[in-house]
């Protein structure tokens, strides 16, 4: 714990005319309210709130500040009480204190529209004094800082409740090393793998190119040297959370990141700041559309610099910020700044922005919005800088992360408005569907009946909900093609037992077939996951044909020793009535060719390895693949009469693949299941008569004979 020496000795440092008595005062106070309270890793209390107030001396804070960061949980957690506090140190300490009792007793992390009356609360409570909130985001820093020692589940809560609300208020009031250090903290206990594996690649990234940083650094103090320019110059690599929340807004992975180096470059004068720009650009190639100039137009909080991304050593990208030092102390403490103490005297620095002003410029839309809902779109609008905030053409606001598209502004109004989105209008102008939108843009969708979604949407989209309403509606448009088939399939089946496949006959299978319903039914037929025969069985048992007595597959192939098996050659898919020869497979079989298998060229040379086999006489199951290339016309229901032919031909479809796609022909590749050779001339006859087949050849694949022969 520190010691309250040392904590006036960090306060003396900036402010040497410091009332280092009541600082005191305050110390002794603190500790005797907070004795025998114990922090959860077993620490003193006290230890909590002295780390808070040194916290607030990094940013040189007035005494008022620092006393109220010693005794902020006195009035809620101990004995102490407003007029107590008031009467020992002031009016000013008091309400302070009462201020942050107020925002801790908050819950935070409620329901949404709680939330939003939270939010209305803690910009209340700014409005007042913002000091409030400095010492609020001191205490959830050190909290953070030792979150280790709470309960699992506590840690999320707090790591979420930070990354979601403290982290971007430390950034809205300009104070950019907190927001960095309290996103990266929460990022620790809500994402340990992903931060581990960032620094992992971080450690690869040194040792493979070295010290990147002290080299890139060297080069610019050399450059700005020949230039004539005293300046500073600091580097860094960008925090984990930072990395990993670009790697997920660019869908990117490391390795393709490229600007993970930052670079700060302070000068003595606004007129250096510019000279610096042009030494930079001319010794390294510009990023074009990564050039901010926050030196002309200063951010709301005070914030000025200019920013420039630059290709650097080996086509490296890294940031480069250039400022002065007074606006260096702005942009490290924000609106703090106004409050910040040196020698003695409240800092005079030029561009501290006045709290008051901001906070009125900030809080003047909110007072208007009487609505929780509208309430916290505003606040966010201010806070969340990766959010973006667009309009419906009627002026309802539509909340999107930063990059999202048209196509997720429809999917976000609903799903069967993105489905049949075809374009878009951006305040009043008709841009593309990838078009990237900006906050306070006016969108409106264009939709028209019959458009589904295509294939290509899935790049454009960012959101989850639009990306995943894409996928199921191309799920469903796959489905509907295989229903188209399976239909077909069912009224032939139900043809051949003098039976027609009526909507509520086919009710009737899915249900005994326990099926969702006959759509589903005719899917899975149609995608081969339920045979049609099955279908028949399930409603009219009595009428399936008398099974007829077929030559069981262990005795279809004659010349085989006793226990010996066989498998089909996959290269020329053999079937019974052509002639064969069998392969003996080294301790796994015999493989069975047909004899004019290109396979069999390759081993004319190990005669000792061939059988002389034939098939068994008799009914064989139709159970024997063989695999038919056809050209047919791309007109409605040729697909249909296709699958309609094999099947009255009692051959069954196992697998359909669209070889080639042309507008006016398709190629497919049919596996039929086939009991022997006149079985297959039947059906190739068959489908050979229709007007509509160009072509229909047996597909015979050599490259399978080469693996089939290698295999062997």
């Amino acid at each position: 714990m520190i010691a309250a020496d040392d904590l006036v000795a960090l306060v003396r440092n900036y402010n040497p005319k410091t009332n280092e008595a009541l600082i005191r005062e305050a110390y002794a106070y603190g500790q005797r309210m907070h004795e025998g309270q114990f922090r959860h890793s077993g620490e003193p209390y006290f230890s909590h709130p002295v780390a808070v107030a040194a916290i607030l001396t990094e940013q040189q804070l007035d005494d008022a500040t620092i006393i109220t960061a010693i005794l902020h949980d006195t009035i809620e957690d101990t004995k102490s009480t407003y007029s107590e506090v008031a009467e020992r140190f002031g009016d000013e300490v008091a309400v302070l204190v009462d201020g942050v009792t107020k925002l801790t007793n908050l819950q935070l992390s409620s329901s949404e529209t709680k939330q939003a009356e939270n939010f209305r609360k803690l910009f209340m409570a700014m409005s007042k004094d913002l000091r409030v909130i400095l010492v609020k985001l001191a205490d959830r820093l050190h909290n953070m800082r030792t979150i280790k020692a709470m309960r699992p589940e506590k840690q999320v809560q707090k790591a979420r409740e930070t990354m979601d609300i403290y982290a971007p208020l430390a950034g809205r009031m300009g104070m950019q090393w907190m927001r960095e250090e309290l996103e990266d903290l929460a990022f620790r206990v809500l994402n340990p793998e992903g931060r581990a594996s960032i620094i992992r690649r971080f450690i690869t990234l040194q040792k493979e190119t070295g010290d990147v940083i002290h080299r890139i650094t060297g080069d610019m103090r050399s450059e700005l040297e020949k230039a004539g320019v005293d300046a500073e110059v600091f580097g860094r690599a960008k925090k984990p959370y930072s990395i990993w929340r670009k790697m997920q807004e660019k869908e990117i992975g490391f390795s393709r990141l490229s600007d993970i180096y930052g670079f700060r470059i302070i000068t003595r004068s606004k007129e250096d700041c510019y000279t610096t720009l042009g030494v930079i650009h001319q010794r390294w190639r510009a990023i074009p559309g990564r050039f901010k100039d926050y030196i002309s137009q200063p951010k709301s909080n005070g914030y000025r610099s200019i920013h420039t991304t630059v290709s650097g050593r080996d086509g490296k990208r890294v940031e480069v910020q250039i400022r002065t030092r007074q606006m260096h102390d702005v942009a490290e403490t924000g609106v703090a700044a106004h409050w910040s103490y040196r020698d003695g005297v409240r800092s005079e620095n030029p561009f501290a922005v006045d709290p008051a002003r901001w906070v009125s410029s900030l809080t003047e839309q909110f007072d208007a919005e009487d609505d929780h809902e509208d309430f916290l779109e505003a606040v966010k609008l201010e806070m969340y800088s990766d959010k973006v905030f667009c309009f419906t053409p009627k002026g309802d606001v539509v909340k999107l992360p930063r990059g999202a598209t048209p196509l997720d502004f429809a999917y976000a109004i609903h799903t069967r408005i993105g489905s049949g989105c075809v374009g878009a209008k951006v305040d009043g102008i008709r841009v593309p569907l990838w078009t990237r939108l900006k906050n306070g843009q006016s969108v409106d969708i264009v939709t028209a009946e019959g458009q589904t979604p295509q294939a290509t949407w899935l790049d454009i989209a960012t959101t989850g909900k639009a990306k995943s309403a894409i996928r199921r509606a191309l799920r469903e448009a796959g489905r509907e093609r295989y229903a188209q088939l399976g239909r077909e399939l069912a009224r032939s089946a139900f043809e051949n037992v003098g039976k027609k496949a009526s909507d509520k006959v086919l009710e009737m299978a899915a249900r005994n077939l326990r099926v969702d319903d006959a759509q589903e039914l005719l899917a899975r037929l149609g995608s081969a996951e339920m045979s049609a025969r099955e279908a028949v069985a399930a409603v009219y048992p009595d009428l399936n044909p008398e099974p007829i007595e077929f030559i069981e597959t262990q005795r279809a192939v004659i010349g085989l020793e006793h226990g010996q098996a066989f498998d089909r050659a996959p290269c020329c898919q053999p079937l019974p009535g052509e002639r064969i020869v069998g392969i003996v497979k080294r301790g796994k079989g015999v493989l069975v060719h047909s004899i004019d298998c290109v396979a069999l060229e390759g081993l004319q040379d190990q005669m000792e390895r061939w059988l002389d086999l034939h098939w068994a006489a008799g009914r064989h199951p139709p159970i024997y693949s063989a695999s038919l290339e056809l050209t047919i016309g791309n007109d409605a229901g040729v697909l249909g009469r296709i699958c309609t032919l094999i099947g009255e031909q009692k051959a069954n479809i196992s697998d359909l693949n669209f070889v080639d796609r042309k507008p006016d022909f398709y190629k497919l590749l049919i596996d039929v299941d086939l009991s022997d050779a006149n079985h297959l001339h039947s059906v190739m006859s068959a489908l050979g008569a229709e007007s509509d087949v160009a072509s229909v050849v047996r597909r015979r694949d050599p490259a399978l004979s080469v693996q089939a022969a290698a295999a062997e």
